[in-house]
């Protein structure tokens, strides 16, 4: 099953709802993944859930070729050709740490630093992260995301609306080619 759930009280039942869930990683020859994720409410009250769109990347330090700020263009050959220059960055624990930018609908950005490992990712939001004046308050999250039995399966805990960190949402997605 996948749920959706928030607290918006002081009681301790969360609200439950169930929803239909699509995540998009690309890969466009750049030294980051491209994030997509969309989301339906099923039910009776269905309805389109708020989108997010962003970037993941390996941790690492700045090289001549990345490109930006903006649109200028990296110079020279990347430092990662194959899976064997990939390795420099293994990090002590065995695993890469990475930092994924994310950016919502209500104009809240999360800048998250974490590991993947072993096909889990924890990734927990550190500086970076902001929102609008007018957006909903909201201080922080992690996220976990592990993949078994070929099913990906997520956590996202959140600290928002006066509430300190809580689940908010996870889900068991399925691979649709």
């Amino acid at each position: 099953m996948i749920s959706y759930k928030y607290r918006v009280d002081d009681s301790d039942s969360p609200l439950q709802y169930e929803f239909n869930q699509r995540m998009t990683f690309a890969h466009d020859g750049n030294h980051y993944l491209t994030y997509q994720s969309t989301a339906r409410l099923l039910g009776d009250d269905e309805r389109v859930l708020p989108s997010e769109l962003g970037y993941w990347r390996i941790n690492r330090p700045v090289a001549p070729s990345d490109h930006g700020p903006g649109l200028l263009p990296g110079v020279g050959v990347s430092a990662i050709q194959s899976h064997d220059d990939l390795e420099d960055f293994r990090n002590a624990d065995g695993g890469f740490d990475i930092e994924a930018s994310i950016i919502h609908p209500s104009g809240i950005s999360e800048h998250y630093l974490g590991q993947v490992k072993q096909g889990r990712i924890d990734l927990a939001t550190g500086v970076g992260s902001s929102r609008p004046v007018n957006s909903p308050e909201y201080s922080g999250a992690t996220r976990m995301y592990g993949l078994v039995e070929g099913a990906l399966l997520w956590a996202w805990d959140i600290a928002a609306l006066g509430n300190p960190l809580t689940s908010h949402a996870s889900a068991r997605l399925e691979r649709v080619e």
